[in-house]
């Protein structure tokens, strides 16, 4: 009896065993998804060399996260016995990160090619304000502040074309931002600030008018300096005959009010001496009759309503002289020449000879439209 229950029990664990075998070899193996994830994985790689984790930062982090997800999902399928394992989890996933990842390079190349159209005539625009900064106000006396927002201005727009010519679209729009306001704010207070000056015109023409009209009716020679364009100008019997660059006090926009605001003056002047030799150090000088009536004046009334103190002192001893070509206003409120025209115009003059001082022999709309 002990025999045969051992035979039937030896008989049926053979047939589980066999039907075992038989369910293991003709029960198929779960593939894993390797090729779907080799795909995902390689198109995160095209967006990243896309760069969309710059320029489609929402996109490509949502690829990279199903991405992640499959491969957790498959360790831990992998834990689990061989035939009990389901991949379909990772397959959902693996092709949701490619889709995304694709999405993402595709916005991204978008979104750089809009870039790139947009900052090339933004770029252009820039620089063609900076050139009009340069022509216009190069030699603009601005507040320090204003120098350094122009030259750190100037910095970012270099580094706005570096960026763009290695594609580097996002620096370059941060780069060019920034540039854009500190320039534009810098080109608005000098133009404002300028038009204002400019207010004075009608009372310049005034004086260059007189001035041109005695040299006609007298016969004589006249000088008019054009403090904006720099300009000596010389005059004789009321025509034009000779023009010469000139260099001013730093401080040259406006009039001169005080000593040592290195301001040079406005208004209409007569030379008082000829200087010459070991007269001056300045190879040759004029000197003016700074402060005249109006000037004096003036003074008297801004110390008399506190506007400027009553230790002010007007100042005086403003001179045509030479010692110029530096290419830079440079002087205490002078005039400078280059010694060579300095000689031209010390023969032209005498005693008394009309100098004219006004902000621009033009008006502000024939200024700004060069």
């Amino acid at each position: 009896m002990r025999k045969k229950l051992r035979n039937t029990i030896i008989i049926s664990a053979s047939s589980l065993i066999v039907l075992t075998a038989g369910f293991l070899i003709f029960y198929p193996v779960p593939d894993p998804p390797v090729i779907k994830l080799k795909t995902a994985r390689d198109s995160l790689s095209v967006a990243a060399k896309n760069q969309a984790d710059r320029y489609s930062p929402d996109l490509f982090r949502q690829a990279q996260t199903c991405y992640d997800s499959a491969m957790a999902i498959w360790g831990r399928e992998n834990e689990r016995f061989i035939y009990i394992r389901n991949y379909d989890m990772v397959e959902d996933y693996a092709r949701l990160s490619g889709k995304m990842a694709n999405f993402a390079s595709e916005s991204t190349l978008a979104m750089m090619a809009e870039l790139r159209q947009n900052l090339i005539p933004r770029t252009d625009t820039l620089n063609i304000l900076l050139k009009k900064i340069n022509d216009k106000y190069s030699n603009y006396p601005y507040p320090p502040e204003i120098h350094e927002r122009i030259s750190r201005g100037k910095m970012l727009l270099k580094d706005a074309e570096t960026a763009f010519k290695s594609n580097m679209f996002l620096e370059a729009e941060s780069f060019l931002t920034e540039s854009e306001n500190l320039l534009l704010s810098s080109w608005e207070f000098a133009d404002l600030n300028l038009r204002q000056y400019f207010t004075s015109y009608p009372t310049w023409k005034k004086w260059i008018d007189r001035t041109i009209e005695a040299s006609k009716t007298n016969g004589e020679y006249s000088i008019i300096i054009d403090k904006f364009s720099r300009k000596l100008v010389v005059y004789n019997k009321g025509k034009k005959i000779n023009e010469f660059s000139a260099e001013l006090g730093r401080n040259w926009v406006g009039i001169k009010r005080v000593k040592g605001d290195k301001a040079t003056p406005e208004g209409m002047y007569k030379i008082l001496r000829k200087l010459e030799g070991g007269r001056t150090k300045y190879h040759k000088a004029l000197l003016l009759n700074y402060p005249n009536d109006e000037d004096a004046a003036r003074f008297r009334r801004d110390v008399s309503n506190g506007a400027l103190p009553a230790s002010a002192n007007i100042g005086g001893m403003i001179e045509i002289h030479g010692n110029g070509g530096k290419g830079v206003d440079w002087t205490e409120g002078c005039i400078a020449l280059k010694d060579n025209e300095m000689d031209i115009v010390y023969r032209y003059v005498n005693i008394g000879t009309p100098v004219t001082i006004v902000g621009s022999m033009q008006d502000i709309d024939k200024v700004l439209e060069k």
